[in-house]
């Protein structure tokens, strides 16, 4: 095992690399950086503050505010919006608690809103507030959670007398702005609205939250309130404009982060190959990310460091959990083994508060985690965190990292990569994670498709003037739902009306938006054994899920699917344990929609273009794979094919620079198609998605072009931002595709490379060196 990268000169994380290095001699340390330690920098308290809170804060042991928490908070007591974007454990909840708290304190009507995209940083946030509060003798204000957990019996009692409400986009969307008029009291004296963590807003979520939070103010303004906006974000690319986008309003920037730091250590890791294992086409099998994530979990435990194991599904989070505990009974330590658990979403609500209680108490040592204790829960005393494979942004793997050492103690952070383009890409290029600003948070509210739902939810709530519909960007919109019989022109605005045969009525409009960005209806996957609802999945992703004889996997175990019903939206399985994998294949037939938004010539034989399209999709089968890797059969499918109106960014080359390059007719083919999979895992590097929210195609003549032709488009109708983004840094983009192409040291490609998870042609053709010849030329092309 090498090291390449700075000097350490953490004595603690050395120690703790120099353990986790004898435990995996096979993997490979790619880079370790040693962040130090930093001072604070310190403001006066600022004279409006409620004195009570203010000596509930000395007590606790908050002599004097950081410099940012009181910039912050200055710029909300005057009434401007404003976004404090500063890092992990600096401290941002104060920068709003002060002003929220003084105003409610000094106002006996005047109320808020705290909006909070998880659970877990929710009911952390109100269990501060809650003490707070307490200890200033401040109990008229009531603060009290509103969201799925909260119990039917508690709603009214909350409408009628909390001052601060908590709450998620998902219960202000459906639960208040559904039903205003029971939530008059609050609307109407509404001083501010918090937006916790407002940089994990993008994409179709962004865009949904940004539509909600503009309906919130829209609704305030009727009930004669004015807000004041305060948004918290992780160190952000453009915290002001993300803010912006949000809202709708000009916000003011509060970004030096004045809050200490204890010094950390961030070792970026690859497992070592299986020896013997071979996989598609022949190709090396590395270690998975989080097998090789339990080992260092448990290394780490059984060295004395409090661990946090961040994993992208909930099945992994039990499954690290597990084998994490098994190891340390293997190593003699059992006692150790009872203080390993595993949380993620789908726990009982009391189940994850005790989880949580017990993490910041001491009493576990180790916790696997999916991203749902990314965010602000303030854990004190945790000494490691490990990830297993990039969390999908810069901002996010800052913010993972940023769970230890929150108490100014040396930390260490270990990324374990994947084995996929990005992941090798970054492990192997440390200054594209560790040097780089985040990226930007993209997300469009102008999105048609998502903007035809919000407008009808808003004529719902109050008819709709020209002023409004003009603040949404919604002139369009608005003549399709009215020439759709949805809305009625009137002398004071737009009405929206039932229409007889119609799914969408006005009592079921926010019913039908889903905010968190599913396509279509949810089928419910059932147990038929018992009739267990064991999940849901949207329509758009059930045919390459759930088809007839999938092998699907919930909460650790296996089901076969015996039907998938399109008609009445479900999917009924059967517990089995079969010694065989499915992986669906499809055909996808993309066609140019219009002439190109924007279209570029960087070189003689090259344009890259921004076009809308519309993708069409059918799942033709399904391969059965075989324990061992190898595909036993081939069952076809007959299901019906999905349509996707949607953005992509494409390019075409000349044939004729083709053979310039050395690259044949033959060869064409799979140099395209390993291009395109690379890029895909690449786009993620610079717009704030993750590879399975994008797909691509690849044609050696297409239609519509005449010429070989990329693909690369939004997996969401109308688009998301994501591919707008890989056209405006095209050349950053296939430069950092290119770099990770050439870095694997594969001889035909891997999955580290140009091998997709999600490629509906079972990874045929690809042609890696042909692709290399391609994408270096397009880098130098685009110079």
């Amino acid at each position: 095992m090498a090291y390449f990268g700075s000097i350490m000169d953490s004595r603690f994380g050395a120690e703790l690399v120099g353990a986790l290095e004898r435990r995996l001699p096979s993997a490979t340390i790619t880079h370790v950086e040693h962040v130090p330690a930093r001072q604070a920098r310190y403001a006066e308290w600022p004279s409006w503050v409620q004195p009570e809170l203010k000596q509930v804060l000395i007590d606790a042991g908050v002599s004097r505010p950081y410099a940012h928490q009181t910039a912050c908070a200055q710029l909300a007591w005057e009434g401007r919006d404003v976004v404090v974007s500063t890092g992990t454990s600096s401290g941002k909840s104060l920068g709003y608690q002060l002003p929220v708290l003084t105003a409610l304190a000094q106002d006996p009507t005047a109320c808020a809103m705290y909006l909070t995209p998880t659970k877990a940083l929710g009911s952390d946030q109100l269990q501060a507030t809650l003490r707070m509060t307490r200890s200033a003798g401040l109990t008229s204000i009531n603060p009290a959670p509103y969201d799925g957990d909260t119990p039917a019996e508690a709603r009214a009692g909350i409408r009628e007398q909390t001052r601060f409400v908590f709450t998620n986009p998902d219960m202000l969307h459906a639960g208040i702005l559904g039903s205003h008029a029971k939530w008059a009291r609050l609307l109407r004296h509404l001083r501010y609205v918090v937006v916790d963590e407002c940089h994990t807003y993008r994409g179709v979520f962004g865009a949904n939250v940004a539509l909600v939070l503009r309906r919130l103010l829209r609704i305030a303004r009727a009930y004669g309130a004015s807000p004041t906006v305060v948004f918290a974000s992780a160190t952000a690319a453009d915290p002001a404009g993300q803010a912006r986008r949000l809202c709708g309003r000009e916000v003011a920037a509060v970004t030096e982060d004045c809050a200490p730091a204890g010094e950390r250590t961030i070792v970026l890791w690859e497992p070592g190959f299986i020896e013997g294992a071979e996989g598609e086409g022949g190709a090396p099998v590395r270690y998975p990310a989080t097998a090789e994530a339990a080992t260092i979990m448990a290394e780490l435990l059984r060295q004395g460091a409090r661990t946090l194991t961040f994993v992208r599904s909930r099945r992994a989070a039990e499954t690290v959990a597990m084998r994490a505990q098994e190891d340390l009974v293997v190593a003699g330590r059992a006692d150790m083994a009872e203080r390993v658990a595993s949380y993620r979403a789908g726990y009982l609500a009391e189940d994850r508060r005790a989880l949580e209680r017990r993490l910041d108490e001491g009493d576990l040592l180790g916790l696997a985690t999916t991203n749902a204790l990314e965010l602000g829960i303030d854990v004190g005393g945790l000494d490691a965190v490990v990830m297993a494979g990039f969390p999908g942004t810069v901002a996010s793997f800052r913010q993972q990292a940023g769970r230890a050492g929150r108490r100014g103690q040396g930390s260490i952070a270990v990324m374990v990569a994947r084995d996929e383009p990005m992941d090798t890409y970054l492990v192997h290029h440390p200054a594209a994670l560790l040097g780089r600003p985040v990226e930007n948070s993209v997300f469009n509210p102008s999105n048609p498709y998502i903007l035809r739902g919000h407008v009808y939810c808003a004529a719902v709530e109050r008819p709709l003037t020209d002023g409004d519909v003009d603040a949404f960007g919604a002139r369009e919109v608005v003549e399709e739902l009215t020439a759709a019989g949805l809305l009625r022109r009137r002398p004071r605005g737009w009405f929206a009306v039932p229409q007889l045969g119609c799914e969408v009525t006005p009592e079921s409009a926010h019913a039908q938006v889903s905010i968190r960005g599913g396509v279509g209806e949810q089928v419910m996957i059932v147990d038929v054994t018992d009739g267990r609802l064991l999940g849901t999945v949207d329509a758009g992703r059930a045919m390459s899920q759930v088809y007839d004889g999938a092998v699907y996997i919930h909460q650790g175990e296996y089901y076969v699917v015996q039907s998938l019903d399109l008609d009445d939206y479900v999917a009924l399985v059967a517990p089995e344990r079969p010694d065989y994998s499915t992986q669906a294949r499809s055909t996808t037939d993309i066609t140019v929609l219009g002439a190109p938004h924007a279209l570029v010539a960087p070189s003689p034989g090259l344009q890259v273009a921004s076009v809308d399209v519309e993708v069409v999709d059918r799942v033709t089968g399904y391969v059965v794979r075989l324990a061992d890797g190898t595909v036993s059969e081939h069952i076809p499918l007959d299901l019906p094919e999905q349509r996707l109106h949607t953005r992509a960014v494409a390019y075409t080359v000349d044939p004729l620079v083709l053979d310039e390059l050395g690259i044949t007719a033959g060869e064409t083919p799979g140099a395209l198609h390993a291009a395109e999979h690379a890029a895909i895992g690449l786009l993620p590097l610079l717009a704030t998605c993750d590879r399975w929210d994008i797909g691509g195609v690849s044609t050696a003549l297409h239609p519509d072009t005449l010429l070989p032709t990329v693909f690369v488009y939004d997996g969401h109708p109308g688009g998301a931002g994501f591919a707008d983004e890989g056209f405006a840094r095209f050349h950053e983009w296939i430069e950092a595709t290119y770099e990770a192409v050439r870095s694997c040291g594969c001889e035909d490609g891997c999955p580290s490379c140009v091998q997709s998870p999600k490629c509906g042609n079972g990874n045929q053709p690809l042609d890696k060196r042909a692709a290399l010849k391609l994408l270096g030329a397009l880098v130098t092309m685009t110079a």
